[in-house]
């Protein structure tokens, strides 16, 4: 197996949990002495278990996109990123995905249920992406990034997305329509007084 193309979630499971500042999961700490590296990794090692699934899955996917631009050709640094970027990363992301999506040419196109296999892509489902884009924009902003520069919120992102939902539900006859949530129904309670009798 090429050891260059690892899936992200290899990378993440090789990676030690390092959490700071982008430049410390995108660039190397040579300058850090071993006993505060040391500390660093112990402190590191026991925060996930307090961590929330949310905090944790964020976490791994910032990790994993900080690998992406280190193996980027020509490696790029978290301040050089841009929404094309974060596009090429989405992309990147399907060759790891397990959601079938038919092309319009595939006689299943638009049946949620095909009654036999084809041979059409395995791609990222688009709720899945909408999430982790969720996610590596909130990591962005929390390790040092602007709200204003955040390449995970800019509306190229945002379009990307909506095409994919869109092609995705065409393709297998899925809607991913807004639900609209109920409103509780409000009992009003009439609450009668009563003098004492007497």
């Amino acid at each position: 197996m090429d050891r260059d193309r690892i899936s992200p979630e290899e990378e993440v499971g090789n990676l030690s949990m390092n959490v700071g500042p982008p430049n410390s999961i995108i660039g190397s700490s040579a300058g850090t002495s071993s006993s505060s590296s040391s500390a660093t990794a112990a402190a590191n090692s026991s925060s996930p278990r307090n961590l929330s699934r949310y905090e944790n899955q964020k976490r791994r996917d910032w990790i994993s996109f900080g690998h992406y631009l280190r193996n980027h050709r020509p490696p790029l640094s978290l301040s050089r990123c841009s929404a094309s970027h974060v596009l090429e990363f989405l992309r990147h992301l399907d060759q790891f995905g397990k959601t079938k999506v038919h092309n319009s040419l595939c006689p299943f196109f638009g049946h949620s249920n095909p009654p036999a296999p084809c041979s059409c892509p395995l791609r990222q489902a688009w709720g899945s992406l909408d999430a982790l884009v969720g996610r590596l924009r909130a990591a962005y902003e929390e390790n040092g990034g602007s709200p204003e520069s955040n390449p995970f919120a800019n509306r190229a992102v945002r379009i990307y997305l909506r095409e994919v939902r869109d092609s995705q539900a065409k393709a297998r006859g899925i809607s991913y329509e807004k639900r609209k949530r109920k409103k509780p129904e409000q009992r009003q309670e009439t609450v009668s007084f009563r003098p004492p009798e007497g």
